[in-house]
């Protein structure tokens, strides 16, 4: 019996925290798409609702017509994708190679590594904390890549397809944000659970990359001051929570 209780136990506690996991990133996803997905994916967001409202008749135009066009459904679903994707990679690796070395701090160490980007995403100083992979060869050469594929795509933005298949090459966009949230993921524990984690992280930056469709960027300047705070005081509070979830580990 005591045995049959620590298992149902031990399986409660890992459930809770899975469940703070999905919840922190989902938080990081909706700060982060306040603090810098905004501001940085905004014009590809501006760029396709552009080309679709100069493509979409003034007799066919409608409040439907401007919102649907500017929420970019199946531009947000293939960032979904690559997410997704990469969540699963990424768990189905660590899990590997905790299960060779069954040890338990390599999550914890994931974790901290997460909870370090997000404090520093927090505080201003998330574009130094890769200062030199930024700008190495490999990395821009990906960048350029990645923009020479999305041009085209962005240029037939008015066809779901060509969005969907935006998404899924811009989701690849080398970002410190998406370090840490992959870095949290991996800790999943397997694949299906590393997709759910990237999910909620997904899910989370699409209000605010929608805020910019629906109404442009000068709702974001305006409102400025007022979200970049607000996105602060949620990132800290997700650094803690992962923080807390690593030193569980």
């Amino acid at each position: 019996m005591d045995q049959a209780h620590h298992a149902v136990m031990a399986i409660g506690a890992a459930g809770e925290s899975y469940a703070a996991l999905l919840g922190a990133l989902f938080i990081a996803g909706f700060a982060g798409g306040l603090m810098h997905c905004a501001p940085m994916c905004g014009p590809f967001v501006l760029a396709q609702v552009s080309v679709n409202f100069e493509r979409t008749p003034a007799a066919r135009m409608s409040e439907w017509t401007r919102l649907r066009g500017a929420a970019l459904v199946p531009y947000h679903l293939g960032r979904l994708t690559t997410y997704c994707l990469l969540g699963a990679v990424s768990a189905v690796l660590v899990r590997s190679l905790a299960d060779v070395t069954s040890l338990r701090w390599i999550a914890a160490v994931f974790l901290g590594f997460a909870a370090a980007v997000f404090f520093l995403q927090a505080l201003g100083r998330g574009a130094r904390l890769f200062p030199n992979a930024v700008s190495a060869p490999g990395i821009a050469f990906l960048s350029r890549r990645l923009a020479s594929l999305a041009e085209p795509l962005i240029v037939r933005g008015g066809e779901p397809g060509a969005r969907y298949l935006l998404g899924v090459v811009l989701g690849f966009l080398p970002c410190g944000l998406l370090y840490g949230a992959l870095a949290a993921a991996a800790t999943a524990g397997s694949a299906i659970a590393g997709v759910l984690a990237m999910a909620s992280f997904a899910l989370g930056t699409v209000p605010a990359l929608m805020a910019v469709g629906l109404a442009g960027s000068l709702l974001m300047k305006r409102a400025g001051p007022a979200i970049r705070a607000f996105a602060t005081v949620l990132m800290l509070a997700n650094a803690a929570t992962l923080s807390y979830l690593a030193i569980r580990l």
